[in-house]
Parts: C-alpha cells; structure tokens; sequence
C-alpha cells in the first residue's frame, strides 16, 4: 500500500536494490564459484555453474553491466578449464561455445528489459500527470473550513484510479465537496472521472442548487458516456450505435454542501458510504434519511433528491471517504470497522487524523483491495 498525491511516494527499503550493491554481488558470486572450482581440484568441478552469473544478472542489471559480467564469465570459464586440462579435449568448444553464447543472450533479454522499464516509467509519468490534472490539489482552507485529504493506491505500480475528489466554493460562498467512486477500474473508470469532475466543477460555476445537484451531475454524467459510446462498435441509444461498456458504469458518491458560516452541513448521499462527523469524543456515522442510487442510474430513480441536514460545532471534523476503506480486510477476512477504530484515533486535526487511519489500516491489513481517497474537513474559528 502506498500513498501517492502530495503525500508522496515512499522510498524506503530499497537500497539494498541499487546497481553498485547487485553489481558487487554479481562479481562477488562468479568470483566464488571461481575460486571453489579451482580449489576443488579433481574433486569438485562447478566451472558450468559460471554461466549462471550473466543469466541471473539479466534480471536486475543493465545491458553493459550484464556484457561486462560476460565477458569476465568467459575468461573465468577459460580459467577453470585450464586449470582443469581440458583445454585441449573436445568438450572445451562446447563449454566455451555455451558461455558466449549464454552471455549473449542475457545482454540481449537485459537490453530488452530495461527498454520496456523505459517505456513503463514513461507511462507511469503519463499517468501520475494525468491524476493531477484530474484530482487537483485541494485547498488547506476555504472559508472556515480546514481540509486534508489522502489518497491510498492499492498496488504499488498505480497512479490512477476510479476514486475521485473535488472542492470549490460555490457562488453564495458556500463550501461544496464531493467525494466518488466509479464502478470498475483502469482506463474507462479513469475517463469516467474526467467526466464527472468536469460537470461538477461547472455545476459551481453555474450556481446549481444541492437539491438538484445529483440530477444534474447524473443527466450530463449520462449524456457523455452515451457520447463515448458514439465510436464504439454497434449497439443502440435511439437508433445511434453505440456499446455498453461505457453506459454501464456508474458513480457512487456524495456532495456536501457547508454552510459560509460553517454553521450547518447538507449531504445529498448517492449510494455512497456515509460520512462520518466526529464530535469530541463522539463518532456518528450519518446515514441517509432516504437512500439514493448512484450517479449514471438516474433513469432508474426518481427526479427529485433528498438532502439531509446537520448542525456542525467548532472543532467537527467530517470524515468523508470510499469504499475500499471499509472493505479492506485483515488477515482473517474481517472488514475494516472504520467507526469504532475512530474512536481510539487521533482527532485533534484532519491531517493528523488521515494519518493515524492511514497508519492504521497498514496495521490492520495485509494489503488493500481497492483504492481510497479519504477527506476529513474541520470547522474552526
């Protein structure tokens, strides 16, 4: 499990993976098996074994570190041979025949490797840009609201995801957040995010009200997979050909809407896990008086939306978060029980808490299953 955002990407533990230390360990095995063959005498001849070294070292080693190890492999070969007599008998060809032709080999599969390392470090340099400019850094403070948000990838080699956030202030100066998960995963869910982000990011801009936030969210979350689809192979949406991978998805989420004073919050919940309000040393899960589908399933549904309201003191923090937070699993298969973890947590400030979580759930897991994204908002003076 990393964290990656402006948490950053954990470094640690990997030293022992630097080149100089493989390098030394390569020369020091074939310098090794070297020396037992020549000790050996009669008794002991591993000179075959030499070979081994520039094959293995292909592994982890670039191409002239893996040439340089060949080339000393095949004059280690000569060595043991001559140091064995059997330079002159017809097996020498052969076992010198086998350590060029083995070193060749692994300079070429060292050579192939590190270019796909290149290409996949490209790649990962394309996607962690994109998840920048998808999830935008959040603000440390919007009016008297402190936010701290985290995200948490649950394979090491991912960048992006279909966990999504945003926050913005709207035009009456109130605080809007939303916080989602999209259905499915890899490059289509990420799409689905650029999606939704941007339709949320416009609905600020347009003054929408929260009651009728999630409609609007969904008919244009709606419309675009629908415009995604238009180039796909054939299937139909009013007589247009499309497919339905796109049309399939959909998005948990949920919007809060904090007042300019802080003083109250409204949650429009679509299918999402409900927030969390953490009220001194109380921890209150605040569940939908009337559950809602998700965003993409609005056809499904009703029309209207319903909002719950809460009162929010100074010093309540409001824990937001997805799914994968509470479906990880510990060893023995039991969940996450975020809530009652929550109360033996740190709350003195969002930041501190999302750290404590994050520190905990590595204690609690033996990996995570699926992304997260956490945001916990404050209010304060």
């Amino acid at each position: 499990m990393k964290s990656s955002g402006a948490d950053g990407r954990p470094v640690g533990g990997r030293t022992w993976k630097s080149r100089p230390i493989l390098l030394t360990a390569a020369l020091v095995s074939l310098a090794v098996l070297l020396g037992v063959d020549l000790i050996g005498s009669d008794r002991i001849r591993i000179g075959g074994l030499l070979v081994a070294v520039p094959a293995l070292a292909a592994v982890f080693l670039g191409p002239l570190d893996v040439l340089m190890l060949s080339v000393l492999t095949v004059g280690a070969v000569i060595w043991a041979s001559a140091d064995n007599s059997i330079l002159g008998t017809a097996n020498f060809p052969v076992l010198l025949a086998s350590a060029v032709l083995v070193g060749a080999g692994a300079v070429l599969a060292a050579r192939i490797r590190a270019r796909r390392e290149r290409q996949l470090a490209k790649v990962r340099m394309v996607a962690e840009a994109t998840q920048r400019a998808l999830l935008r850094p959040l603000p440390g403070r919007l009016g008297r609201v402190t936010i701290s948000s985290m995200y948490l990838a649950a394979e090491e080699e991912a960048a992006i995801g279909g966990d999504l956030y945003a926050a913005g202030v709207d035009e009456r100066g109130n605080i809007r957040v939303l916080v989602g998960d999209v259905q499915g995963k890899g490059l289509a869910a990420v799409e689905v995010v650029g999606l939704l982000l941007s339709t949320f990011r416009v609905s600020a801009r347009s003054g929408v009200p929260l009651e009728s936030l999630p409609s609007y969210l969904d008919q244009g979350l709606r419309y675009d997979l629908v415009d995604l689809e238009e180039n796909g192979a054939p299937g139909t949406i009013d007589s247009r050909p499309v497919e339905t991978e796109f049309l399939e998805r959909f998005v948990t989420a949920v919007i809060v809407d904090i007042a300019d004073d802080a003083s109250t919050v409204r949650i429009a919940n679509c299918g999402h896990p409900p927030p969390i309000l953490i009220r001194g040393d109380r921890v209150i899960p605040l569940l939908p008086d009337v559950p809602e589908l998700p965003l993409g399933l609005g056809d499904l549904g009703r029309s209207s939306h319903h909002v719950d309201s809460y009162d929010l003191a100074l010093g309540d923090i409001l824990l937001l978060y997805t799914d994968g937070v509470i479906e990880a699993r510990n060893p023995e298969g039991a969940f996450y029980p975020l809530a009652d973890r929550l109360a033996h947590r740190t709350r003195d400030t969002p930041t501190a808490l999302l750290e404590d979580i994050r520190n905990d759930l590595t204690q609690y897991t033996a990996g995570l299953s699926d992304d997260i994204v956490m945001l916990a908002l404050q209010r304060v003076a």
